[in-house]
C-alpha cells in the first residue's frame, strides 16, 4: 500500500506545469482585435504580446517596439529573406510579419504568446504552427464595422472602402478557426477571450512535469 501511495504521489497534478502556446487573434481591420488583446493582457498579466513588424507608418500615439516594429520596406524584405518571420503578409499595400525568435523563446518558457494578426497572417500561422490556438474576431455587422473604421479617423475614404471590401471576403474565414468571438459589446467580448485563454491553459495535453 505504501508503494502505491508513493507512486500516486509522484504523479500529483499539483506538480505539473502548463506548457506555453500561441494564441492567435485575427479578424478584419477595425473589428477591435487590439482592444480585445489589451483587455486579455490586463486580465492575465502572465500573457505576452508578440510585437509584429510592419512597413506602414505609425499612427498618432504609436511607439516603435510597443504596438509594432516599424521598418522600411527594404529592411522588412531583407529580414523576410533571412527567415526572421513566423508569418508575413501584404495588407492594404503594407507588409506585416511576426518575428519568430521571440515567439519560440517565450512559448518554450511556458508562457502564452498572443498574436494580433490579420486574416492572412492567421492562416499562415495555422499552417506553420498547427498547435496554435486561433480566435476569429467578427463584427456584429458590416454597418457597425464601417462606423468603427470611420470613427477612428486614421484612414481616408478610399482606404476605408478597401478595408470593407476585404472584410466581406475575410469574415467567412471564421470557419477555419478554433473559436469565434463577435465583438458586439466590448466587456463581453473580452470576457470570452479570457475564458478561451483559461480553458486552453488548463488542457491536460499542455501539462508537463
Amino acid at each position: 500500500m505504501a508503494g502505491r501511495s508513493a507512486a500516486r504521489g509522484s504523479l500529483s497534478p499539483g506538480k505539473l506545469r502548463p506548457s506555453g502556446f500561441l494564441l492567435v487573434v485575427s479578424g478584419p481591420s477595425g473589428v477591435g482585435k487590439g482592444t480585445l488583446v489589451r483587455g486579455l493582457l490586463k486580465a492575465r498579466p502572465g500573457c505576452r504580446f508578440s510585437v509584429s513588424a510592419t512597413t506602414r507608418p505609425p499612427r498618432p500615439g504609436e511607439r516603435n517596439g510597443r504596438e509594432y516594429w516599424f521598418q522600411s520596406r527594404e529592411e522588412f524584405v531583407a529580414n523576410r529573406r533571412r527567415g526572421w518571420f513566423l508569418e508575413w503578409a501584404r495588407v492594404h499595400d503594407h507588409l506585416y510579419g511576426t518575428p519568430i525568435r521571440e515567439v519560440e523563446k517565450q512559448t518554450d518558457a511556458g508562457r502564452v504568446i498572443v498574436l494580433d494578426v490579420d486574416v492572412q497572417g492567421g492562416a499562415s500561422v495555422r499552417r506553420r504552427r498547427p498547435d496554435a490556438v486561433s480566435v476569429f474576431v467578427a463584427p456584429p455587422s458590416l454597418a457597425e464595422l464601417k462606423r468603427r473604421l470611420v470613427g477612428r479617423r486614421t484612414e481616408s475614404t478610399d482606404v476605408i472602402r478597401t478595408r470593407l471590401r476585404n472584410a466581406r471576403r475575410e469574415i467567412p474565414q471564421y470557419v477555419h478557426y478554433d473559436y469565434l468571438v463577435v465583438n458586439d459589446r466590448l466587456p463581453e467580448a473580452i470576457r470570452q477571450l479570457v475564458e478561451i485563454h483559461d480553458v486552453e491553459r488548463r488542457r491536460v495535453q499542455r501539462l508537463s512535469r
